[in-house]
């Protein structure tokens, strides 16, 4: 079902045309859609929720409501509505318009089934939708680009987190120890088969591998001073939300200091684990493994960082280390109901285990809990590898944090390279394991 362009009604009648958008951006495409709208009746725009937009794409820059500030008070707009979802039918069987306007990109690709959707609702009541030539020259992601290059502050990216977990439900976190390794996880982006772009929400600094960057061992041995230049380093380059990886947290005088540094500098969130004395890598193979800290310890830990907060957007994440030790399912949600209680904005469980079974029970176990249930799971999958983000997603985890893969693969790469030019005396044979000189200026 294909219209041509249909005459405007005549002066007199009141038809209702609707125009749906994101309106995060907005640009000339937006505004030559609604001058067409507003040649045919009264426009109502359905700006989209922060939630739709989440479900297929990143976080919009605005808040809904300051998105449907924005379009409510452009020329020709009559009112707004909220569209819950990225199919038009629910708000077009509510308000049955005489007509839909939207650009005609959508005819072939990715958008073209919801298209079709449109098209065969407005059947219902003799709807038509008109769709005006896309405006030339307009490139979204290229805005999108102009404006990760002007950057951020530290307000609006410490806040992005909390956004995030509650506008999308399901966060996906990468490791990034150098500034480089950072361009990776706020460029990094693929397109699936039903026209959604997965992206890297966040950013894990782990003291793993920063530690391991600087060739040293995960024991603490790098102190704070010194792991606040990679993260400045970061925040220089990148513009998405940053969770510090707090180790033990140090003592309750500590962590107040760090509490404020962090978020005085823009960070989203500390993760701080329930280990006694300086911290040892937990997936380390060792029979003397670290014990806990006392619960009471832990929870004044907590409840001395929330109240060195100077914002609400600051998170504090308590790491469980039971299920690691062997103290079993029980003491695990113990544990998490004394951090939650405390203050925790959200609990870590944590798991060497090869399979990803007991972390699934205590998820179990865990969304019983009507207290529990309303804080975010995060999961660190890293012996664990198999399992998809679906069947964490199917059990209320809330986050991911792929936790040290890109310095694992960094550290064979460049071995390779090293022992090529070793083995050949030269470089040549190098160069089809790395990148272009060029590339590389590029990049940065």
């Amino acid at each position: 079902m294909c219209f041509q362009m249909p005459e405007p009604k005549p002066s007199g009648d009141n038809p209702i045309v609707y125009v749906a958008m994101s309106a995060d951006i907005i640009h000339p495409g937006h505004l030559n859609i609604i001058h067409t709208a507003a040649r045919y009746g009264e426009v109502v725009v359905g700006v989209l929720t922060d939630e739709a937009i989440a479900s297929y794409k990143r976080l919009p820059y605005m808040t809904f409501e300051q998105r449907s500030a924005v379009v409510e008070n452009l020329k020709g707009v009559s009112r707004v509505v909220p569209q819950a979802t990225l199919d038009y039918v629910e708000n077009l069987r509510r308000l049955r318009p005489d007509f839909v306007v939207h650009g005609s990109d959508w005819k072939e690709g990715v958008q073209s089934e919801t298209r079709s959707r449109v098209v065969e609702v407005l059947k219902e009541w003799g709807g038509r939708l008109v769709e005006p030539e896309y405006t030339p020259g307009i490139s979204s992601t290229q805005l999108n680009k102009a404006i990760r290059e002007v950057g951020t502050t530290p307000d609006i990216r410490r806040g992005r987190l909390k956004q995030l977990l509650d506008k999308k439900g399901f966060v996906r976190v990468l490791e990034a120890h150098s500034g480089l390794s950072a361009l990776i996880v706020e460029n990094s982006a693929v397109r699936s088969g039903d026209g959604r772009t997965a992206e890297f929400d966040a950013m894990w600094l782990s003291s793993l591998t920063d530690s391991t960057a600087k060739g040293k061992p995960d024991i603490e041995c790098v102190d704070l001073t010194n792991r606040l230049h990679t993260v400045n380093d970061i925040l220089e380059v990148t513009t998405k939300p940053i969770i510090y990886d707090g180790d033990s947290g140090g003592n309750v005088d500590q962590f107040r200091f760090t509490v404020r540094t962090l978020e005085r500098l823009g960070v989203s969130m500390v993760i701080i684990e329930d280990k006694k004395g300086r911290k040892r890598n937990s997936l380390y193979v060792a029979d003397n493994l670290q014990p806990q800290e006392e619960i009471e310890v832990m929870c004044e830990k907590i409840a001395v960082g929330k109240r060195a907060r100077v914002t609400g957007d600051f998170m504090i994440a308590a790491r469980c280390e039971s299920l690691i030790l062997g103290h079993g399912q029980e003491e695990a949600l113990r544990r998490a109901g004394a951090y939650v209680e405390a203050g925790a904005d959200a609990i870590l469980i944590h798991s060497k285990s090869q399979s990803p079974d007991e972390v699934f029970a205590f998820c179990e176990r865990y969304r019983e809990s009507r207290e529990l249930s309303l804080v975010p799971l995060i999961v660190v999958p890293s012996t664990y590898a198999q399992v998809t983000e679906r069947e964490l997603r199917d059990r209320g985890i809330r986050m991911v944090i792929y936790a040290n893969q890109l310095l694992r693969s960094e550290y064979p790469a460049m071995l390779r390279v090293a022992e090529s030019i070793l083995k050949h005396e030269r470089a040549r044979e190098a160069d089809e394991m790395i990148m272009p000189i060029r590339d590389i200026l590029e990049l940065v």
